[in-house]
Protein backbone atom coordinates (compact mmCIF):
# COMPACT_ATOMS: atom_id res chain seq x y z
CA UNK A 1 0.00 0.00 0.00
CA UNK A 2 1.06 3.32 -0.66
CA UNK A 3 0.34 6.29 1.50
CA UNK A 4 -0.55 10.47 1.32
CA UNK A 5 0.76 12.68 3.87
CA UNK A 6 -1.83 15.03 4.51
CA UNK A 7 -1.42 18.69 5.78
CA UNK A 8 -1.06 18.11 9.46
CA UNK A 9 1.15 14.82 9.38
CA UNK A 10 -1.26 12.34 9.36
CA UNK A 11 -0.72 8.82 6.84
CA UNK A 12 -3.31 8.09 5.02
CA UNK A 13 -4.02 5.16 2.58
CA UNK A 14 -3.69 6.06 -1.35
CA UNK A 15 -6.51 3.18 -1.67
CA UNK A 16 -9.54 1.99 0.03
CA UNK A 17 -13.25 0.95 -0.46
CA UNK A 18 -16.27 3.08 -1.39
CA UNK A 19 -19.84 2.36 0.09
CA UNK A 20 -21.73 4.21 -1.96
CA UNK A 21 -25.66 3.44 -2.88
CA UNK A 22 -24.74 -0.30 -0.54
CA UNK A 23 -27.13 -1.40 1.66
CA UNK A 24 -26.85 -1.98 5.29
CA UNK A 25 -26.33 -5.23 4.54
CA UNK A 26 -23.94 -4.93 1.39
CA UNK A 27 -21.94 -2.32 2.95
CA UNK A 28 -21.60 -4.48 5.94
CA UNK A 29 -20.06 -7.72 3.73
CA UNK A 30 -18.24 -5.41 1.63
CA UNK A 31 -15.96 -3.85 4.61
CA UNK A 32 -15.58 -7.03 5.78
CA UNK A 33 -14.36 -8.40 2.14
CA UNK A 34 -12.14 -5.25 1.81
CA UNK A 35 -10.68 -5.42 5.41
CA UNK A 36 -9.69 -9.39 4.65
CA UNK A 37 -8.23 -8.45 1.42
CA UNK A 38 -5.82 -5.65 2.83
CA UNK A 39 -7.99 -2.31 2.52
CA UNK A 40 -7.66 -0.03 5.36
CA UNK A 41 -8.82 2.95 4.55
CA UNK A 42 -13.22 2.80 4.42
CA UNK A 43 -15.24 5.74 3.01
CA UNK A 44 -18.78 6.19 3.95
CA UNK A 45 -21.29 9.09 4.49
CA UNK A 46 -24.96 10.08 7.06
CA UNK A 47 -26.44 10.19 3.52
CA UNK A 48 -25.62 6.58 2.47
CA UNK A 49 -27.49 5.36 5.41
CA UNK A 50 -24.90 2.58 6.48
CA UNK A 51 -22.76 4.28 9.05
CA UNK A 52 -23.80 1.66 11.26
CA UNK A 53 -22.98 -1.24 9.05
CA UNK A 54 -19.59 0.11 8.36
CA UNK A 55 -19.28 0.32 12.12
CA UNK A 56 -20.53 -3.16 12.66
CA UNK A 57 -18.16 -4.85 10.08
CA UNK A 58 -15.20 -2.64 11.49
CA UNK A 59 -15.62 -4.16 14.88
CA UNK A 60 -16.80 -8.11 13.24
CA UNK A 61 -13.26 -7.74 11.24
CA UNK A 62 -10.84 -8.39 13.93
CA UNK A 63 -8.86 -5.61 12.10
CA UNK A 64 -7.63 -3.20 15.17
CA UNK A 65 -8.88 0.55 14.73
CA UNK A 66 -6.09 1.79 14.56
CA UNK A 67 -5.20 -0.04 11.31
CA UNK A 68 -8.38 1.54 10.01
CA UNK A 69 -8.46 4.92 8.32
CA UNK A 70 -12.15 5.51 8.49
CA UNK A 71 -13.55 8.50 6.84
CA UNK A 72 -17.52 9.87 6.37
CA UNK A 73 -18.66 13.03 5.16
CA UNK A 74 -22.25 15.28 7.04
CA UNK A 75 -24.92 15.57 4.81
CA UNK A 76 -26.09 19.92 4.41
CA UNK A 77 -29.24 18.67 6.54
CA UNK A 78 -27.19 18.13 9.23
CA UNK A 79 -25.12 21.36 8.73
CA UNK A 80 -27.09 23.05 11.59
CA UNK A 81 -27.20 20.51 14.11
CA UNK A 82 -24.68 21.10 17.37
CA UNK A 83 -24.43 17.44 17.49
CA UNK A 84 -23.90 16.44 14.23
CA UNK A 85 -20.72 14.80 14.96
CA UNK A 86 -21.80 12.78 18.05
CA UNK A 87 -24.29 11.18 16.11
CA UNK A 88 -21.93 10.26 13.23
CA UNK A 89 -19.48 8.65 16.09
CA UNK A 90 -22.48 6.61 17.61
CA UNK A 91 -23.95 5.25 14.28
CA UNK A 92 -20.14 4.02 13.64
CA UNK A 93 -19.53 2.96 16.78
CA UNK A 94 -16.50 4.72 17.32
CA UNK A 95 -14.38 6.87 19.54
CA UNK A 96 -12.73 9.07 17.25
CA UNK A 97 -13.04 9.41 12.74
CA UNK A 98 -10.17 9.60 10.60
CA UNK A 99 -11.20 11.88 7.89
CA UNK A 100 -14.97 13.97 8.48
CA UNK A 101 -15.46 15.98 4.99
CA UNK A 102 -18.22 18.60 4.16
CA UNK A 103 -20.42 16.30 1.91
CA UNK A 104 -21.52 19.21 -0.21
CA UNK A 105 -20.98 23.19 -0.63
CA UNK A 106 -24.29 24.09 0.49
CA UNK A 107 -26.15 25.07 3.54
CA UNK A 108 -24.16 26.78 6.16
CA UNK A 109 -20.77 24.73 5.40
CA UNK A 110 -19.19 27.69 7.51
CA UNK A 111 -20.81 27.35 10.32
CA UNK A 112 -20.54 22.95 9.94
CA UNK A 113 -16.33 23.91 9.19
CA UNK A 114 -16.12 25.55 12.59
CA UNK A 115 -17.94 22.77 14.04
CA UNK A 116 -15.89 20.19 12.79
CA UNK A 117 -12.43 22.31 13.49
CA UNK A 118 -13.82 22.17 17.35
CA UNK A 119 -14.15 18.59 16.80
CA UNK A 120 -10.79 18.14 15.22
CA UNK A 121 -8.98 20.03 18.54
CA UNK A 122 -11.19 18.07 20.45
CA UNK A 123 -9.64 14.78 18.89
CA UNK A 124 -12.90 13.22 17.83
CA UNK A 125 -11.78 13.77 14.42
CA UNK A 126 -8.00 13.35 13.10
CA UNK A 127 -8.52 15.36 9.77
CA UNK A 128 -11.03 17.21 8.27
CA UNK A 129 -11.88 18.51 4.46
CA UNK A 130 -14.38 18.60 2.21
CA UNK A 131 -16.57 16.87 -0.66
CA UNK A 132 -17.58 18.35 -4.23
CA UNK A 133 -16.29 21.38 -3.86
CA UNK A 134 -14.99 23.01 -7.17
CA UNK A 135 -11.85 25.59 -7.20
CA UNK A 136 -13.73 28.36 -6.43
CA UNK A 137 -15.52 27.20 -3.13
CA UNK A 138 -12.55 25.20 -2.23
CA UNK A 139 -9.94 28.79 -2.53
CA UNK A 140 -13.27 30.41 -0.49
CA UNK A 141 -12.79 28.39 2.74
CA UNK A 142 -9.01 27.96 2.57
CA UNK A 143 -8.63 31.38 2.66
CA UNK A 144 -11.64 32.03 6.08
CA UNK A 145 -10.90 29.12 7.91
CA UNK A 146 -8.87 28.60 10.92
CA UNK A 147 -7.88 25.09 9.74
CA UNK A 148 -7.19 24.63 6.13
CA UNK A 149 -9.12 21.33 4.75
CA UNK A 150 -6.86 18.42 4.36
CA UNK A 151 -8.96 16.62 1.95
CA UNK A 152 -11.69 17.36 -1.44
CA UNK A 153 -13.01 14.50 -2.76
CA UNK A 154 -14.57 15.00 -6.51
CA UNK A 155 -15.65 13.10 -8.78
CA UNK A 156 -11.88 12.32 -10.88
CA UNK A 157 -11.48 9.43 -13.49
CA UNK A 158 -9.85 8.61 -16.85
CA UNK A 159 -12.47 10.69 -18.85
CA UNK A 160 -12.99 13.41 -16.42
CA UNK A 161 -9.39 14.31 -15.09
CA UNK A 162 -10.05 17.46 -13.24
CA UNK A 163 -6.84 18.82 -13.66
CA UNK A 164 -7.56 22.55 -13.01
CA UNK A 165 -9.02 21.77 -10.07
CA UNK A 166 -5.78 19.34 -8.72
CA UNK A 167 -3.60 22.08 -9.66
CA UNK A 168 -5.58 24.52 -7.07
CA UNK A 169 -5.65 21.13 -4.64
CA UNK A 170 -1.91 21.50 -4.65
CA UNK A 171 -1.99 25.40 -4.28
CA UNK A 172 -3.46 25.05 -1.36
CA UNK A 173 -2.45 21.62 0.64
CA UNK A 174 -5.45 19.74 -0.37
CA UNK A 175 -5.10 16.00 -1.04
CA UNK A 176 -7.28 15.29 -4.07
CA UNK A 177 -9.36 11.94 -3.26
CA UNK A 178 -11.42 10.36 -6.33
CA UNK A 179 -15.11 9.54 -6.08
CA UNK A 180 -16.59 7.30 -8.82
CA UNK A 181 -13.06 6.42 -10.51
CA UNK A 182 -14.60 3.89 -12.86
CA UNK A 183 -17.25 6.69 -13.92
CA UNK A 184 -19.50 4.10 -12.43
CA UNK A 185 -19.09 2.08 -16.09
CA UNK A 186 -20.70 4.99 -17.85
CA UNK A 187 -19.50 5.85 -21.15
CA UNK A 188 -18.70 2.52 -22.29
CA UNK A 189 -15.88 3.32 -19.73
CA UNK A 190 -14.60 -0.44 -19.44
CA UNK A 191 -14.35 -1.24 -23.05
CA UNK A 192 -12.59 2.17 -23.37
CA UNK A 193 -9.60 1.15 -26.34
CA UNK A 194 -7.16 3.65 -24.80
CA UNK A 195 -7.38 2.00 -21.50
CA UNK A 196 -7.57 -1.74 -22.81
CA UNK A 197 -4.51 -1.19 -24.83
CA UNK A 198 -2.74 0.14 -21.85
CA UNK A 199 -3.75 -3.09 -19.65
CA UNK A 200 -3.00 -5.28 -22.31
CA UNK A 201 0.58 -3.84 -22.15
CA UNK A 202 0.80 -4.53 -18.96
CA UNK A 203 -1.32 -7.55 -18.47
CA UNK A 204 -3.66 -5.82 -16.53
CA UNK A 205 -7.16 -5.03 -16.68
CA UNK A 206 -9.06 -1.33 -17.52
CA UNK A 207 -9.80 -1.13 -13.90
CA UNK A 208 -6.30 -1.90 -13.03
CA UNK A 209 -4.78 0.84 -15.55
CA UNK A 210 -7.82 3.35 -14.22
CA UNK A 211 -6.94 3.20 -11.22
CA UNK A 212 -3.31 2.92 -11.59
CA UNK A 213 -3.16 6.21 -13.87
CA UNK A 214 -5.54 8.10 -10.77
CA UNK A 215 -2.44 6.72 -8.40
CA UNK A 216 0.34 8.28 -10.11
CA UNK A 217 -1.16 11.39 -10.56
CA UNK A 218 -1.51 12.22 -7.01
CA UNK A 219 -4.86 10.91 -6.52
CA UNK A 220 -6.58 8.68 -3.67
CA UNK A 221 -9.15 5.95 -5.04
CA UNK A 222 -11.74 4.35 -3.56
CA UNK A 223 -13.66 2.39 -5.71
CA UNK A 224 -16.66 0.34 -4.73
CA UNK A 225 -17.44 -2.87 -5.24
CA UNK A 226 -19.61 -6.28 -3.39
CA UNK A 227 -17.14 -8.82 -5.24
CA UNK A 228 -14.15 -9.87 -3.08
CA UNK A 229 -12.46 -11.34 -6.35
CA UNK A 230 -13.10 -7.56 -7.74
CA UNK A 231 -11.85 -6.32 -4.46
CA UNK A 232 -8.76 -8.47 -4.35
CA UNK A 233 -7.87 -7.01 -8.14
CA UNK A 234 -8.79 -3.55 -7.61
CA UNK A 235 -5.72 -3.45 -4.66
CA UNK A 236 -3.64 -4.87 -7.09
CA UNK A 237 -2.64 -1.79 -8.88
CA UNK A 238 1.07 -1.32 -6.92
CA UNK A 239 3.35 -3.92 -8.16
CA UNK A 240 3.13 -1.87 -12.24
CA UNK A 241 3.42 1.43 -13.02
CA UNK A 242 2.64 3.51 -16.34
CA UNK A 243 5.39 4.76 -18.49
CA UNK A 244 5.04 8.24 -20.18
CA UNK A 245 3.54 6.83 -23.03
CA UNK A 246 0.82 5.77 -21.25
CA UNK A 247 0.45 8.53 -18.93
CA UNK A 248 0.07 10.98 -22.23
CA UNK A 249 -2.53 8.46 -23.84
CA UNK A 250 -4.96 8.57 -21.34
CA UNK A 251 -4.56 11.61 -20.19
CA UNK A 252 -5.70 12.62 -23.87
CA UNK A 253 -9.06 10.76 -23.02
CA UNK A 254 -9.74 13.31 -20.57
CA UNK A 255 -13.44 15.07 -21.85
CA UNK A 256 -13.15 17.55 -18.85
CA UNK A 257 -17.00 16.98 -18.48
CA UNK A 258 -18.58 15.32 -15.45
CA UNK A 259 -20.34 12.23 -16.41
CA UNK A 260 -22.69 12.48 -14.00
CA UNK A 261 -23.94 15.67 -13.01
CA UNK A 262 -22.86 19.40 -12.12
CA UNK A 263 -23.05 20.91 -8.97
Amino acid sequence: MEYVTLNNGIKMPMAGIGTFLLTPDEAEASVLNALACGYRLIDTANAYVNEKAVGRAMKKSGVSREEIFLETKLWPAFYEQSDAVEKTLERLDTDYIDLLLIHQPFNDYYGTWRAMEEAYKAGKVRAIGVSNFFPDRLVDLCQFVEIRPMVNQVETHALYQQKAAHAIMEKYGVVHESWGPFAEGRKDFFTNPVLAAVGAKHGKSVAQVALRFLLQSDVVVIPKSVHKARMAENLQVFDFSLDAEDMAAIQALDQEESAFFSH
